[in-house]
């Protein structure tokens, strides 16, 4: 895993700045601190920076990118994982192939000229971000991955196209503008974003499985944004009739074991995060299994012992034989370090969580580690949050007997209370828009949208009125692709909704890379392997929820490495106290709110309103407010907090100037040739 960055000139003849490509990589050294690169191509106009973290092929030099092809057409820079490289490598080398090194990312290098860009993609595996220039076509194409694994960010303009594995690194280039959208800034108060979109004016990120060209024609360029993957699920007539339990936990259990044995592989040592869910106790107890050695596990305790799961967590890693280590967290720690990880997500975040990882990730890198394998996806692919229980119960399950609509009822009603009013809506919601678009509100968007009103009050009074006929659900349906709605079962719906919304802007970033990234940590989440989940789509939903019970396939196909508590047990979603109903962690976070959201600090960033702000920090305080609404509250002024910090962090400070201090500090000093 590494940071790339870039820039793509409209005109071919306007040199590119070395430096300036030197100062993108160093602001986001966190992503790549064991060395960097610059690599130019002249009368192109176009020059791509490295910042390498190093996991396959250590040699610092050799393994250097950019990489250029051997006749000079091609550039490429990459961020990620290319798995199963090795049997690609051996194919190529058949067809007559000569590689300079012993990296995963030079596959590119030899597959696009032989197979063109889209065959290329359809044999790549695993998680990554590139940019490739092809100086014959004279276009740059930037590609994500399936899921958006790893981030990028591009600035498109009349003079021509920045891009970076961070919107820092895109604001590092002194012509990109540095200041929030009002749809964007509504959202990020809101918690949900709108796929594809960024809080920020003027820079959008590259969708997941999808491939951003820019192609010079004549006096400017062409941009084309398309699709080479989808999650796709498929008709709901292909669910009906019987189906094979046995045959579903076989494909789970085949897929996840060759996608974790794929995840093991690397150069440096790899552990395994381990949770008290089964998602980390399957990846660990898979991980020892092949090993057959003590696998590092990385835990993360909490003292409030209502949102602790290290006690199921212990079990599994003496079940396992794992060399367990846990991090333990209060609020002090929780608050004292959020800052410092609204600066690394770029985003806000709901719930304190984010920080834990970020604690976590740098204690990781303490111990030795640069790799872990994680559990993040498989919820997505088998069913696992409340919010899909909720949606298979209301648009699913029509011919439910009253007495077993009664079971299911009862269970809702009781099924993580705790989290109601962020992960659960506490009412019911409808929103016209996605309903039109999906069928119904899923549920999994309802909190975020009953958020609206909340996050309209605190906002600034000028910013509001320019948003007096926006629709935030219109907005989202827009963005999801009603071709792969249409027809599909009410389950299936639901999760392609959560993949397209909160998986990538929320678990995916805040939850993973970002925050991973941010201690130089790769984090390689085996359920998000695209083999598995196109075979995780074709199971059917009540092998994903049967009898009430979340992930029923991944834990008939894990029996045998679970703990009986865990195999048993409900879905508990992992989260961080909220700070409303806590009173050591109230307090640490109103040290932060004197600080960024005193009448000063709203009036210098003038993203929020004053009376808003008090307003809800007394309802906060409140005695009569319900806990689903304090939980909200939590969310919204974790939320505000984050708005004003990155206010002061991106749009306040002179990132260009800071990049090229970073720089200077690192010795990153390009002198020509252009490459350090």
């Amino acid at each position: 895993m590494c940071g790339i960055a870039g820039i793509f000139h409209r005109e071919p003849e306007k040199p590119v700045d070395p430096q300036l490509l030197a100062n993108m990589a160093a602001i986001q050294y966190h992503r790549g601190p064991d060395g960097f690169g610059v690599e130019m191509m002249n009368g192109k106009g176009v020059g791509f920076s490295h910042a390498r973290l190093s996991i396959i092929d250590l040699n610092e030099n050799r393994g250097r990118q950019p990489f250029k092809s051997a006749d000079g057409s091609l550039l490429l820079a990459h961020n990620g994982e290319f798995y199963d490289y090795q049997r690609i490598r051996t194919d190529l080398t058949s067809r007559g192939a000569r590689f300079r090194t012993k990296s995963d990312s030079e596959i590119i290098l030899h597959l696009f000229p032989r197979f063109g860009l889209d065959e290329t993609l359809r044999r790549l595996r695993g998680e990554f971000a590139f940019a490739l220039y092809d100086a014959k076509e004279d276009a740059l194409h930037l590609v994500r991955d399936r899921f958006g694994i790893k981030p990028l960010y591009y600035h498109a303009s009349d003079e021509g196209v920045v891009f970076g594995s961070e919107i820092k690194v895109v604001m590092a280039h002194p012509a990109v503008p540095r200041r929030f959208n009002n749809q964007g800034l509504l959202h990020q108060l809101m918690q949900v974003m709108v796929p594809g979109t960024t809080a920020y004016e003027g820079i959008t990120q590259v969708k997941p499985g999808h491939v951003v060209t820019f192609r010079r024609q004549g006096l400017g360029y062409e941009i084309q944004d398309r699709p080479y993957w989808d999650v796709e699920f498929p008709d709901a007539s292909f669910h009906q009739g019987p189906k094979s339990e046995e045959e579903s936990s076989e494909t789970v259990r085949e897929g996840l074991t060759e996608a974790v044995r794929l995840r093991l592989e690397a150069d440096v040592p790899v552990g395994c995060y381990l949770s008290g869910g089964v998602d980390s106790c399957s990846i660990l107890g898979l991980s020892a299994a092949m090993r057959q050695q003590p696998v590092k596990a990385f835990t993360i305790g909490f003292t409030d012992a209502a949102y602790d799961e290290t006690p199921i967590a212990k079990e599994m890693a003496a079940a396992t034989g794992a060399d367990q280590d846990i991090l333990r967290l209060d609020a002090n720690a929780l608050y004292g370090h959020f800052e410092e990880t609204i600066w690394h997500t770029e985003r806000t975040i709901y719930n304190t969580l984010a920080v834990a990882k970020f604690l976590m990730s740098r204690h990781v890198r303490e111990a030795g580690y640069k790799v872990v394998v994680t559990g993040e996806g498989s919820d997505e692919l088998f069913a696992g949050y409340p919010s899909f229980r909720r949606d298979l119960f209301l648009h699913g399950l029509d011919d439910l007997p009253e007495t077993e609509r009664r079971r299911w009822e009862a269970m809702l009603g009781e099924s993580n209370k705790l989290f109601k009013g962020a992960m659960l809506a506490d009412d019911e919601l409808d929103d016209p828009f996605l309903t039109d678009r999906v069928g119904f509100t899923p549920s999994c968007l309802q909190p975020w949208l009953a958020c609206e009103e909340t996050a309209r009050d605190v906002l600034n009074r000028d910013r509001l009125g320019l948003l007096a006929d926006y629709k935030p659900g219109h907005a989202i349906a827009e963005r999801l692709d009603r071709a792969k709605l249409d027809g599909r079962h009410p389950l299936d719906r639901a999760q392609y909704v959560w993949s397209k919304t909160m998986l990538e802007g929320q678990i995916l970033t805040w939850g993973g890379d970002r925050v991973d990234m941010a201690n130089s940590m790769e984090a390689r989440p085996a359920f998000l392997d695209h083999h598995l989940a196109e075979a995780a789509t074709r199971i059917p939903p009540l092998h994903r929820i049967k009898d009430r019970r979340e992930k029923y396939v991944l834990k008939e196909a894990m029996k045998g490495l679970l703990p009986k508590t865990l195999y048993e047990r409900e879905k508990f979603a992992f989260m961080a106290p909220p700070a409303t109903t806590n009173k050591d962690k109230w307090s640490a976070m109103m040290e932060l709110a004197q600080d960024h959201l005193n009448d000063q600090a709203i009036l210098d960033s003038g993203l929020l309103d004053g009376a808003g702000v008090r307003r809800l920090l007394a309802e906060a305080q409140s005695e009569n407010t319900s806990r689903a609404r304090l939980v909200q509250l939590d969310a919204m002024l974790n939320h505000m907090l984050g708005v004003q910090i990155l206010h002061r962090k991106l749009i306040a400070t002179d990132i260009p100037a800071l990049a090229a201090e970073r720089a200077r500090s690192l010795g990153w000093i390009v002198k020509e040739p252009a490459v350090a």
